[in-house]
């Protein structure tokens, strides 16, 4: 059973999927303005990250089947859908597979397309060092910093590094799975179904992830879909500029 943060109580409900790398808590400040509005959240780990299990395998599909078991445990009825980056694909291949089990859809910042690994050099870097010699968070991210230059990446990756019972640092997610399967996180998503519903791209103003040349892939598989500009924004839109995320969520859902 994948772990997951659940918040508000109400018959409106939202499942939400974090990019790679992240966790559910990426998106806790909007999950509880949603609550504010009458809306049930759940946000959730998908495998290999966060608190959910660690697995060998992992891959589109088997996250869209913990997806499905997930939805059926709870006994979800016609949620709607968000996810960003990796839960996007996450998503749009759940959406695909499964069309009678969700309400609408929101897909942030990427496209069915394939995307190259532009990853590896984190791998690469967290792989390098021994979190159990240092003491201090600090020390970590001054390693961390000499291949990972980006102050809001360097942080992002910190978020899940944690003390363990012993004291000592870990990092919540499976590193040697995701090391190894770090190609599949850019794979296209392709089916031979549509998905006629609702669904919504929110594309970051300067963001590269969602270009012009996508839209004809986007409604190929999604005819009915709408792309919605996030203004001020990059890949992480919810951060760049919630207040626009939430609008156009809010009018949507």
């Amino acid at each position: 059973m994948l772990h997951s943060k659940i918040l508000g109580e109400s018959s409106t409900e939202v499942l939400i999927l974090h990019g790679f790398l992240g966790s559910g808590d990426n998106w806790l400040s909007v999950a509880r303005e949603l609550c504010k509005k009458n809306i049930k959240v759940h946000l959730i780990d998908q495998r290999n990250h966060g608190r959910s299990f660690h697995a060998e395998s992992f891959n589109y599909d088997d996250m869209c089947n913990d997806l499905l078991y997930y939805i059926k445990h709870y006994k979800i009825t016609k949620p709607v859908l968000l996810g960003h980056s990796m839960g996007g694909k996450t998503a749009m291949l759940f959406s695909l597979k499964y069309p009678e089990l969700i309400s609408r859809v929101f897909i942030m910042d990427i496209s069915p397309k394939f995307y190259p690994n532009h990853n590896q050099h984190i791998i690469d870097a967290l792989k390098k060092i021994d979190l159990e010699k240092f003491d201090r968070r600090k020390e970590i991210e001054k390693m961390l910093s000499k291949s990972i230059t980006m102050p809001e990446i360097r942080g992002f990756i910190m978020k899940s590094i944690f003390r363990k019972s012993n004291n000592k640092f870990g990092i919540r997610f499976n590193l040697e799975s995701l090391s190894k399967n770090v190609e599949i996180v850019g794979e296209e998503i392709s089916s031979s179904h549509k998905f006629f519903k609702r669904i919504f791209f929110f594309k970051g103003e300067k963001s590269s992830y969602i270009n012009s040349s996508d839209h004809s892939l986007i409604y190929s598989l999604f005819p009915n879909a709408e792309v919605i500009e996030i203004k001020n924004a990059g890949h992480w839109l919810h951060r760049d500029n919630m207040f626009d995320v939430l609008r156009h969520l809010l009018a949507n859902i």
